[in-house]
């Protein structure tokens, strides 16, 4: 793996395509100045800079078709682009002949289905807009980040987004019915179907789910939505090791069945992190606590989970799996709750230099994984502090590793490579994968062969040349 910059390919686009893009999208929407497409090219965490000759903002599908038919005709390359919180490197183009495709304009509610449990909204609409489009008939649209109020349910669906309610719904793959794709060569393929059984030959909207935009450009989706819960109760468990959260774990999964939805794990130097940083926050405990698990129940059923739950934490506390408790009393403080959780990817910045992990492995393994990849990287650079946090129920850690106090940042994170191939040798030999949820992009490319098959490889190859033979959609991520 690499953090390093990409060299920027400099090519002057074909002389015809901006006139052609004003004349199918308007001036307006089609930004050529430095000024205007500089916000398109810069990686949220700085990692990389990108460059293009145009960023345009299609309003429709048929406009969007247009983009590609162009792109297909005169040749540049085509990055797509949503709410651009991506962390792997996706959504940046590093051509300067390259078009970056803005689909924040695609951001209409199509139409709803509630006795379908079933919602249609083009891609452009931010996961916060989707939730209240769900929430507008009474139902739950279950996937859930910190960066929803930016992110897009198009970005989501290019990664395969996971979340904090995986453990209850799935990842977005499980929550797609239906996809609206442009193809590269400019074709529409309308696959809006709100089925949940079609065994009609192959299952194509799943060879766009996860593909990162590298297969064609999702412009509207079918989602799945649910019953919203009417009974909720959050609690923040400390923890004395990774052994007794899995015991909670495993304790909480056994009473509580389908109305576990999140079993969330921060350390405690996260929860540091957080309260230092983050106005407003304060730690869960009076005390500090090696590790915290943020438990919630959820049921569609008026009946209290507040006896459910009590009886989950009773029993840890007696067994020794827990050492305190605190259940929330008030939405007010269930928000507090979660904002230990959600603020702390953020608050990881102002502590200098990180080195990011995005990995899973089983979840019986999770203990041995933690203890081993913080030993790794201890070994390597004396004083780093491990902020291992993320979404335990799942398998899914953030194992983030923030530079000594006081190191020079650049000469830390110029070890990234090193470490990432020390801790992803780890997940690798426990059965794990070296993303989680966040994708693949230009970060991990070049892992991908040491991880994945010649078979798969092959296979992948093969489906990105029938499906975009000229190579112009995001080209250089994933394969």
């Amino acid at each position: 793996m690499t953090a390093r910059q990409p060299d920027i390919r400099a090519r002057a686009p074909h002389p015809d395509l901006i006139p052609r893009l004003v004349a199918a999208l308007g001036e307006r929407n089609v930004l050529t100045a430095a000024s205007d497409t500089a916000p398109y090219l810069v990686e949220w965490r700085d990692l990389f800079r990108g460059a293009c000759a145009a960023v345009v903002r299609p309003g429709s599908t048929a406009e969007v078709a247009e983009v590609s038919t162009l792109a297909s005709a005169l040749g540049p390359p085509v990055v797509p682009q949503g709410g651009h919180p991506g962390a792997v490197g996706g959504q940046i183009p590093f051509d300067t002949g390259a078009i970056v495709l803005s689909l924040r304009r695609l951001d209409r509610l199509r139409r709803v289905e509630p006795a379908s449990n079933a919602i249609v909204v083009e891609a452009g609409m931010t996961l916060a807009a989707v939730q209240q489009a769900a929430a507008s008939i009474d139902r739950l649209f279950p996937l859930s980040l910190a960066s929803e109020g930016s992110c897009t349910i198009g970005g989501n669906i290019g990664a395969n987004a996971g979340g904090t309610a995986v453990l209850a719904y799935g990842n977005t793959r499980d929550l797609v019915l239906g996809l609206e794709v442009v193809l590269p060569d400019g074709r529409i393929w309308d696959g809006l179907k709100t089925l949940r059984k079609d065994n009609t030959g192959y299952d194509l909207k799943n060879l766009f789910v996860g593909s990162e935009g590298t297969l064609g450009i999702v412009t509207a989706a079918a989602l799945k939505v649910y019953p919203r819960p009417k009974a909720v109760e959050t609690a923040m468990v400390a923890v004395e090791t990774t052994e007794a959260m899995l015991a909670l774990f495993e304790r909480a999964s056994n009473a509580a069945g389908r109305m576990l939805t999140t079993f969330e794990f921060i350390p405690a130097i996260g929860i540091d992190f957080v309260v230092k940083h983050a106005a407003g926050t304060r730690a869960p405990f009076p005390e500090r606590h090696p590790w915290i698990a943020l438990v919630e129940l959820s049921s569609g059923s008026e009946g209290s989970l507040r006896p459910v739950l009590e009886t989950i934490l009773e029993g840890a506390l007696e067994a020794g799996e827990a050492i305190d408790a605190v259940l929330a009393e008030s939405l007010d403080q269930r928000k507090a709750f979660w904002r230990l959780r959600e603020d702390l990817p953020d608050m990881q910045k102002p502590e200098g230099g990180s080195i990011k992990h995005d990995v899973s492995v089983p979840i019986a393994m999770l203990p041995r994984f933690l203890a081993e990849a913080s030993d790794a990287v201890e070994a390597m650079i004396p004083g780093v502090r491990v902020c291992a946090f993320g979404h335990f129920g799942d398998g899914n850690v953030h194992f983030n590793v923030s530079q000594p106090v006081g190191m020079d940042k650049a000469a830390y994170l110029a070890r990234w490579e090193e470490m990432n191939a020390r801790v992803h040798a780890i997940v690798t030999r426990l059965g794990g994968s070296i993303s989680a949820e966040h994708g693949i992009g230009l970060l991990k490319r070049d892992l991908l062969p040491e991880v994945k098959s010649a078979v798969e490889m092959d296979l992948m190859r093969a489906i990105k040349r029938t499906l975009d033979p000229a190579g112009i959609l995001n080209p250089g991520k994933v394969l």
